[in-house]
């Protein structure tokens, strides 16, 4: 599989970036990742870089601004907007309020439970990348 451009990562929890990164890498996907611990420094990382983006992956709980806050704030950045970088929530917790929230108020492309174990989670990527592998996007 092969699509260029950088996955970001917006996640706090180091093994679960270390997991990630290991299926990704397992799944023969070559694309650069660049992981933040909170969405501040994500929000000025996507802001002011001139990477190709492929796609975001965001935890909703995180210390400071929450996965919510920092999709919000990607929504009404006309810049960021423009670049239709695709967005999906992947956190171990989703709360229907949370998802409620995430379709109906914010421009996310999925909502994803990360898996119980390694297996269930690389399947869980494998399905994700191929379908943003394949999809047609003002990004792609």
């Amino acid at each position: 599989m092969s699509k260029s451009g950088t996955i970001v990562i917006v996640e706090d929890d180091r093994d679960d970036v270390e997991i990630f990164e290991s299926i990704v890498r397992d799944l023969n996907i070559q694309n650069k990742i660049e992981w933040f611990a909170e969405a501040e420094s994500a929000y000025k990382y996507l802001s002011t870089t001139s990477d190709k983006m492929f796609l975001i992956f965001s935890d909703i709980n995180m210390p400071g601004k929450n996965g919510l806050e920092f999709k919000r704030e990607i929504d009404a950045t006309p810049e960021l907007r423009k670049k239709s970088i695709p967005f999906v929530f992947f956190s171990t917790a989703a709360s229907q309020k949370n998802i409620d929230e995430a379709y109906l108020n914010l421009t996310i492309q999925g909502f994803f439970v990360k898996g119980s174990n390694y297996d269930e989670l690389k399947k869980l990527l494998k399905n994700i990348f191929e379908y943003w592998m394949h999809c047609k996007h003002p990004n792609a």
